[in-house]
This record gives C-alpha cells, sequence and structure tokens, in this order.
C-alpha cells in the first residue's frame, strides 16, 4: 500500500505523504511522491500542493532497508535520484509545511516553488549538529531563497528558523495560520492554476533556467562531502547525541 496518496480538484494536484507524525522520507517514499507529481502534471495539473499527514511535514531522511544492503553513499544515491525528478517537473509545486521541515525535510520543501508556513513551523538545516554536510541539493536551492549569506548561517549552525523569520528571509511565501497551512497552500495553487498555463510554465522554465544542471551538481558535490565525513568520529558523536537527547561536544576527528 502507497504511503503517498493524489487527489485532483479541477486544475490543481495534491501530493500528499501519508508516515505520520514525523514523515521521514526514504526511496520508496520519495519515488511515490515523485510518481504521483508526474501523473499529475500528465493529467491536466496546473499546479501541485505537496503537504503531508501528521504533526510535521517532513523531519528528514530514513534510507531504512537501504543501508541494510549498501554502503551509505550508494542509498543516499537512489534517494537522490528519486529527488532529482521533483526538480524535473514542469509545473509549480507548493509545499505547506506544518510543524517542522528538518535536514532531509527542508531540502524536500526547497525542492518546491514555493513555501506556505504557519508562525509555528521550524525549519530547521541540522546536518552541522550530527557531523556531516548537508543534501538534496540545498547547495543549489537554499541560497536562490534566503541568499549565500543567510543560507551559510542555516547551514553552518543548524540553528531552527521559525515561520515569521523564514517569511522576512524569503524562505516562506505566504504565513498561515497554525493548522491552515494546506488551505492556504491550496489557494495560492488554484491561483497559479488560474493563470493562462502555457504562459505559467513559460515564466517558470525562465526563472529556473540551468537550476536542473545546478541541482545535478550540487548533488554530485554534496555526496562526496558526505562520504567522507559519515567515517568521521565527529558524525558518530553528532548522530549519538541526536539519538540520545543531548547537546554534542565535537572533537574535530
Amino acid at each position: 500500500m502507497s504511503d503517498v496518496t493524489l487527489e485532483l480538484d479541477g486544475h490543481v494536484a495534491v501530493v500528499e505523504m501519508h508516515r505520520p507524525p514525523a514523515n521521514f522520507f526514504d526511496r520508496v517514499l520519495l519515488q511515490e511522491v515523485a510518481d504521483a507529481a508526474e501523473q499529475a502534471q500528465s493529467s491536466g495539473a496546473r499546479a501541485i500542493v505537496l503537504c503531508s499527514e501528521g504533526k510535521h511535514f517532513c523531519a528528514g531522511a530514513s534510507l531504512g532497508d537501504e543501508t541494510g544492503r549498501l554502503d551509505p553513499r550508494a542509498a543516499a544515491t537512489l534517494v537522490y535520484e528519486q529527488g532529482r525528478r521533483l526538480f524535473a517537473l514542469e509545473i509549480p509545486v507548493v509545499a505547506a509545511v506544518q510543524g517542522a521541515a528538518v535536514g532531509g525535510g527542508l531540502g524536500l520543501a526547497c525542492a518546491a516553488d514555493f513555501r506556505v508556513a504557519s508562525a509555528a513551523t521550524r525549519f530547521e538545516a541540522n546536518f552541522s549538529r550530527l557531523g556531516f554536510h548537508h543534501g538534496f541539493a540545498l547547495s543549489a536551492t537554499l541560497p536562490r531563497l534566503v541568499g549565500v549569506t543567510y543560507a551559510e548561517l542555516m547551514l553552518t549552525t543548524g540553528r531552527r528558523v521559525l515561520g515569521e523569520e523564514a517569511h522576512r528571509v524569503g524562505l516562506v511565501q505566504q504565513l498561515a495560520p497554525e493548522g491552515a497551512e494546506r488551505e492556504v497552500a491550496l489557494d495560492l495553487a488554484r491561483e497559479i492554476a488560474a493563470a493562462a498555463p502555457l504562459a505559467v510554465r513559460s515564466i517558470r522554465a525562465t526563472l529556473r533556467g540551468g537550476l536542473a544542471d545546478q541541482v545535478e551538481q550540487a548533488l554530485n558535490h554534496e555526496l562526496d562531502e558526505q562520504e567522507w565525513l559519515w567515517r568521521t568520529e565527529d558524525c558518530a558523536i553528532g548522530i549519538t547525541s541526536s539519538l540520545e537527547r543531548h547537546e554534542p561536544t565535537f572533537v574535530g576527528r
């Protein structure tokens, strides 16, 4: 049974993930998301709302069974192959972000064209707090949204950015009341869908021109950096500290 559903409402498609409460993703879930989004596009949808069931939009990646049979790079590569498909879509995607978008969940949110969140939503690039390099092409997407300096601030500190600040810096395009993120995202998607669809695709292609190539280069570089950092003592410390819910003390090895 799929953990992703697709609903069509006129020219708006709703692609929803169903792994509450945290909606951790793996290769299978991202594949189902990409399949649903591509099906929506081929069925005549003009905009997509990407959302999830439960408390959080997405709390990050879980490589699941892949790590049992593959090395970490190979497992991550399979996940990112599905993520690439989201960047290849030709129609706008609006992410309805409730709760947390953490790590790979932030990457998934940033793959969308627009993000709708509430003041209570939190965005967190927690990679440096875990001891390794960020992924999901955040090297390409995050600076486009918030600027290079603020992206560096988020990525190097791993700090939490709440909805109002995220809106102020450009990570979030519309603020919604807490609990109404999906409804506001649907309103935005309907507004997009009411515009001339060929013009929308053309405008989007112009503004996102070159992004697919940047994503490809970013993913390859990010995997290179992740591969060696996963083997460090600091990474072991960071992951253990996260699991045990205490602050890490890194040693630089």
